[in-house]
C-alpha cells in the first residue's frame, strides 16, 4: 500500500488516498503516523538476509551451469547455511532462478 501511495502521490493527496484505501481495506488501516514510520524504517533482518542469500543462490546456480533445481540447491546451501526447503524455493523464485526441466526436448518434423 505504501508503494501505491508513493506512486500516485502526484495525482491525489496522500491523506485522501489513505482515507479512501482504509474504507476498502479489510482487517486494518494505515494512519499518517504509520505511513511516516514505514517510510523511515530500515530494511528488516529477514530482508537483509534474503538479499545476501539471493546473491549466493545466483552464484551457486551459475557455477553449476544453471541446472540445479530446488532440491539440489537446498542441499548445496545446507553445507554452511541453516535454511529450509520452502525458503530455498521462495528465494529461487525471487531471484528468477530455476532448474533445468526434465524430459527430452521435442523435435519438429520437417
Amino acid at each position: 500500500m505504501i508503494q501505491f501511495i508513493d506512486k500516485h502521490h502526484d495525482c491525489f493527496s496522500n491523506e485522501f488516498m489513505r482515507q479512501t484505501l482504509n474504507t476498502h481495506r479489510a482487517g486494518g488501516f494505515i494512519t499518517s503516523r504509520g505511513y511516516r514510520q514505514s517510510k523511515t524504517r530500515g530494511l528488516s533482518s529477514r530482508r537483509l538476509r534474503d538479499v545476501a542469500l539471493v546473491e549466493h543462490i545466483r552464484k551457486i546456480h551459475a557455477e553449476n551451469y544453471g541446472i540445479y533445481g530446488v532440491r539440489k540447491m537446498w542441499h548445496a546451501l545446507r553445507q554452511g547455511i541453516d535454511i529450509g526447503r520452502e525458503q530455498t524455493t521462495r528465494l529461487m523464485r525471487l531471484s528468477g532462478v530455476a532448474g533445468k526441466p526434465k524430459g527430452r526436448s521435442l523435435k519438429a518434423t520437417p
